[in-house]
């Protein structure tokens, strides 16, 4: 009997450590994250797993130019909004839609999928809501690790930015 303990111990034990290595419990090479901000009382939220450059080009070794990205690592990046959004030139009903973006090397453009729950690749075509162009900025210094951030809020707007390496793409975004 002490043996059959024993052995359950160890089995549990060792599928335990091996579904926390599966889910990340040791540190991600691209961690989760969350980027919030609140429109006109509103939690508008995305969340993203941030991928690391690791010595590799953007439109190079990395997201290339002219394919579609699911702007992230790992499970597709996700938009939350309890309100009704414009998004550069989209109308974004309230709902949950994951976002992916078309990087070209001058300009980026921004994608709002009403497929969810996927990995996030391969990108699921056909399932648009809609697409729109982002805005470049000047980066003054490459960032290693890729993150999505609300800036310049004030009100019902503010901008979506996407930042990686020495690219920052950024669309605004208006509540309803």
């Amino acid at each position: 009997m002490f043996l059959r303990s024993l052995a359950t111990a160890a089995c549990c034990t060792l599928l335990a450590t091996a579904s926390l290595a599966q889910m990340g419990g040791a540190a991600q090479a691209s961690p989760p994250a969350t980027a919030d901000v609140s429109l006109n009382g509103k939690a508008v939220t995305i969340h993203y797993n941030s991928p690391r450059l690791k010595g590799r080009t953007i439109g190079g070794d990395i997201v290339p130019y002219g394919e579609v990205w699911r702007t992230g690592a790992n499970p597709a990046t996700t938009l939350v909004t309890p309100t009704n959004l414009k998004i550069g030139t989209l109308d974004v009903p309230a709902g949950t839609y994951t976002l992916f973006t078309l990087p070209n090397k001058d300009q980026w453009v921004f994608i709002v999928s009403k497929k969810t729950g996927e990995w996030g690749i391969p990108y699921p075509e056909g399932n648009d809501l809609g697409r729109t162009p982002m805005t470049s900025k000047p980066v003054g210094s490459s960032q290693e690790n890729m993150s999505i951030s609300f800036e310049n809020t004030k009100g019902s707007t503010t901008e979506l930015h996407v930042k990686w390496g020495t690219v920052d793409q950024y669309v605004t975004v208006k509540a309803q």
